[in-house]
This record gives C-alpha cells, structure tokens and sequence, in this order.
C-alpha cells in the first residue's frame, strides 16, 4: 500500500477526539451541586446558556474545570478515535492536532501539558500538536471540526473539512461523521480516489 506522507489530516480535540461536554457537564455539575443528568446537552455552540451560564459564567467554569479538576487530562475519548488515526497514521497519513485551548492566561502550562499526557495515555497518533484558533493558517489536506465557527471559516478559505456530527452542528451542509469509523470511511475514499479530491462544499449554503 502506497505511503501518503503528503497528505495533512488536521484534527481538532474537544468534540472530536474528546468528549469535553461530559467532562465539564460532571465538573460544573459537581462545583454547584447540581445533577449532571439534569443538564440539557448543548445544541448551540455558545457559553453553556441551555444551563443557566453567561459567558463570564462559563469562562470562570471553565477555567476552574481546566486547573482544578483537570478534564484536559481526564475527559473520556471519543470511541474509536485511537484505532481510526492509528489505522491513517499507518497508511502514512500525517496526523495534525490543531486546538484553541489556550485561551485563558496563567493556564497554558497545564492546558498545554495536560493536553499532550492525554494524548498519550488514549494511545492518539500525532506528528504535530498545534494550538491555535485560526486555523485555516494551519496547513491540512482536510480538517475534521465540530465547530460551526470553524467549518465555515474553512470553508471560507477553501479548505475541505468533515463535520463531526454534534447537535449544535446540524445545521451545516455534509459531508459529516457520526462517528470515528465514519472519519477513516471518509478518509480512506480520499486516499483510494481517483484525483485524491473530496467532492465537499467549500461554503454552507
């Protein structure tokens, strides 16, 4: 099987690879005496408002789940996310982390350390680990996002970008994974197709 050591795959963290809204849902949960199962899940892409949270509210959360509890080093992986980019990193794929975690000053050590003992210990494949929002500056062949934000900017810029499918994303045009192995079907189709080109939307309609 042909290596394809050219070939960019950008991949973001929190909603693709990690499950950051379960982690926060038990940390905030737990900090104010509140029920996670109470708490609806998040089908706008905003501060967290469906629980009540302004966003001054969700930055303080947010940077006490980072620092105090931690969930850069402890949120649940996605399933099936080791064995896909292991089974792309084999082909020669090169796997790109691309994360805006670091948006909090006094938190980037640990947002940053907790990040790459994460990686390690869910066994994620990557060459690069880049931290930054702006992420059509980041070279990739294709990009996998949940954010809305992030899609369309991409798009914008003509980038090829798979939504991973998340409930505040419905809204934007295809193509999109429900899962991981939905990810490596996508991928694989690229590697194996004729001109190496997926037939994706660069803008949502």
């Amino acid at each position: 099987m042909a290596h394809t050591d050219d070939f960019v795959l950008g991949v973001d963290l929190d909603g693709v690879c990690a499950d950051y809204e379960g982690a926060f849902r038990t940390a905030y949960a737990a900090r104010n005496d509140r029920d996670p199962a109470e708490l609806p899940p998040q089908t706008v892409l905003d501060a967290f408002s469906e629980w009540g949270l302004t966003r001054r509210g969700f930055a303080d959360e947010h940077r006490r789940a980072v620092l105090d509890d931690r969930i850069f080093r402890t949120m649940e992986p996605i399933e099936g996310v080791s064995e896909a980019l292991w089974e792309l990193s084999d082909r020669g794929v090169w796997i790109r982390i691309i994360t805006h975690r670091l948006i909090f000053n006094g938190a980037h050590e640990v947002a940053a350390a907790d990040t790459a003992a994460w990686l390690d210990e869910h066994d994620i494949p990557y060459r690069d680990l880049c931290f930054i929002g702006d992420k059509p500056h980041v070279g990739a062949e294709l990009y996998v996002d949940d954010a809305p934000g992030n899609i369309v900017g991409l798009r914008a810029a003509g980038r090829a970008a798979v939504v991973f499918d998340q409930p505040y994303n419905r809204h934007l045009a295809g193509p999109r994974a429900h899962s991981w192995s939905e990810v490596l079907a996508l991928v694989t189709d690229v590697l194996d197709g004729r001109d190496r080109q997926l037939p994706l939307p660069l803008t949502d309609a």
